[in-house]
Order: C-alpha cells, then sequence, then structure tokens
C-alpha cells in the first residue's frame, strides 16, 4: 500500500502526490484492522449456523423444516 493520497485541484484540475500523514496512515490500519476483524466474525457466525443446520438434520429435519422453524433462507 502506498503512503502517498492523490490531490486534485477542482479548479486547475492539477493533479499532485501528497506523503500520508501520521495520522492518516494510522487511520487506514485501523480501518483494514475493523474491516478485519469484520470478516472474521462473519465467518464465525456463518460456521456457526451451518453447524446448527447441520445437527438439526442430523436429528431428521429438513432443510424447509429447519428454515421455516429459525427463519433461515433455504441453502
Amino acid at each position: 500500500m502506498s503512503d502517498q493520497k492523490l490531490v486534485i485541484n477542482a479548479k486547475t484540475g492539477e493533479q499532485t502526490l501528497v506523503a500520508l500523514t501520521s495520522d492518516e496512515i494510522a487511520e487506514r490500519e485501523a480501518r483494514h484492522a475493523r474491516h478485519e476483524a469484520m470478516m472474521v466474525e462473519r465467518e464465525l457466525r456463518e460456521a456457526a449456523r451451518q453447524s446448527a443446520i447441520d445437527k438439526l438434520a442430523a436429528l431428521g429435519l429438513t432443510v424447509d423444516e429447519i428454515s421455516a422453524a429459525f427463519g433461515l433462507e433455504n441453502n
């Protein structure tokens, strides 16, 4: 990832590469870390959801019954 940003003068159209400040770099890294954490959380929720579906199916429930009982979309 570049530690520069493109600044465009709206009046003249002049484009200039400017170094990011330490605060901008820290914010970018914090956004990236939050995004990664959200992706891991999403994957864990999906794994838990699929585990529950698999266990209910092992008990003999159909996918339609599981979906109806728990408001899940058919997979």
